[in-house]
């Protein structure tokens, strides 16, 4: 019998056949993937770079549940189940000549609404999901953002334009208040937000902030700062809202990962539960090849699992506050997993390969994951960020394009491939 079940098992493998091939500790296989965008002028839509996804679940219809996606200056785009294309919000065009057009950057849903970050406009814009779901085709989404909504961090349009705006977003309550936490592009600043309902529609209003640091003191007693650009801080961009443990999980690029206690009344201590290898290295800026470069021997203070830079976060609800926290590590292009009990305990890693005529999955952005069983599910769904979607786009001259996209996950794979 074994030597029979040998070939067979051999000649499945080669077929590509799900359940076997797929079947490898540390490697999950897409089920199913978006269509590609591409970050040039020449895409549709021009200057579309997928960023951060957002999944909606159908109350009773659960085919027709909806995964939204960013794609910078490419707007906010809706798709199906299966990935396909049903919508695309246009971001909005410069107020001005010169000035910076809207550029989502990321996206989350409390109930039917999706915030979005506008980063480019440094504000919130809130669409409704139509309750028909994928069913509604094009108008699955509706523009509900208030006309008046408020700059979130800016004092001015013209303070808009210098870019250190509304970055990294997160939704979330607090028993009975919806909060909105945003983060600001090179700086370490978080906002807390609460939505308010207008005439005019929703927009938000600013209840706290909190800076976390951009220094550290390492324990051999000496001061570390991470490399950036010059007059650019050590920014955060991934966050989840745990509502239930009352919550903030950040990802400050090149530090780590933060849980801070939130609530209504504003941010609670910040406490690092997991540190980016990198963590403590020293490194300078090269301004002729404008990336930082190693100024010195690691000390050994960085840590075993998040490779620079720490990126998407999301929380996979196993009901009574148990579940994991899910981390996108972008530098190895691995995805790191954490018990929602126990901050910082890891449970495993996986990376995402192609397989059955899908992309494999790399450098990712941003992800979202819910466990209700989905058609295709059977114990919920994990969509990410794909930063390098291939074949890539090519221009007149054979360059690749710059093109990316997102892709869905079975979230019963996922548990299954974990990797220590």
């Amino acid at each position: 019998m074994r030597n029979l079940l040998v070939p067979l098992v051999v000649a499945l493998l080669a077929l590509g056949l799900p359940g076997v091939a797929d079947a490898r500790p540390g490697i999950v296989i897409p089920t199913a993937q978006t269509p590609a965008f591409v970050d040039d002028a020449s895409g549709t839509p021009p200057r579309a770079n997928a960023d951060d996804p957002a999944i909606w679940v159908h109350p009773s219809r659960r085919a027709d549940s909806v995964v939204l996606g960013t794609l910078k200056e490419g707007g906010l785009a809706a798709f199906d189940l299966s990935g396909r294309l049903l919508r695309l919000v246009a971001a909005p065009p410069p107020p001005v000549a010169g000035a910076a057009p809207g550029r989502f950057n990321n996206v989350d849903l409390l109930g039917d609404l999706a915030f979005v970050s506008d980063r480019g406009r440094d504000r919130v814009r809130v669409y409704r999901v139509d309750p028909r779901g994928a069913a509604a085709g094009k108008a699955v989404l509706k523009d509900v953002t208030a006309a008046r909504t408020p700059l979130v961090f800016s004092k001015s349009e013209a303070e808009v334009d210098e870019q250190r705006t509304a970055y990294g977003l997160a939704v979330g309550t607090d028993r009975d208040t919806p909060l909105v936490v945003a983060s600001r592009r090179h700086e370490t600043r978080l906002a807390l937000l609460t939505p308010v309902r207008t005439a005019e529609g929703v927009s938000v209003r600013q209840l706290s902030t909190v800076d976390l640091p951009a220094s550290f003191r390492l324990p051999d007693g000496k001061t570390w700062a991470p490399c950036g650009e010059p007059g650019e801080g050590p920014q955060i961009e991934g966050m989840v809202i745990d509502s239930r443990h009352r919550v903030l999980y950040a990802a400050q690029e090149d530090v780590g990962i933060w849980r801070i206690p939130l609530s209504a009344k504003g941010f609670g201590q910040p406490e690092l539960i997991d540190r980016v290898r990198e963590f403590g290295v020293p490194a300078k800026y090269d301004e002729q090849t404008e990336e930082c470069v190693p100024a010195g021997a690691d000390p050994g203070f960085g840590g075993k699992w998040l490779t620079a830079d720490a990126e998407g976060l999301t929380i996979a609800d196993a009901g009574h506050g148990r579940g994991q926290l899910v981390a996108s590590s972008q530098g190895d292009s691995r995805f790191v997993v954490y018990d929602r009990e126990k901050p910082g305990t890891v449970l495993g890693t996986f990376r995402v390969r192609e397989g059955h005529g899908r992309d494999s999955v790399e450098h990712s952005d941003g992800a979202a994951v819910v466990t209700t069983p989905l058609p295709g599910y059977p114990a919920g769904l994990l969509a990410v960020h794909d930063g390098e979607r291939k074949p890539a786009a090519t221009d007149p001259s054979g360059k690749e394009l710059e093109t990316t996209g997102f892709a869905y996950l079975s979230w019963k794979d996922v548990l299954a491939s974990l990797e220590r």
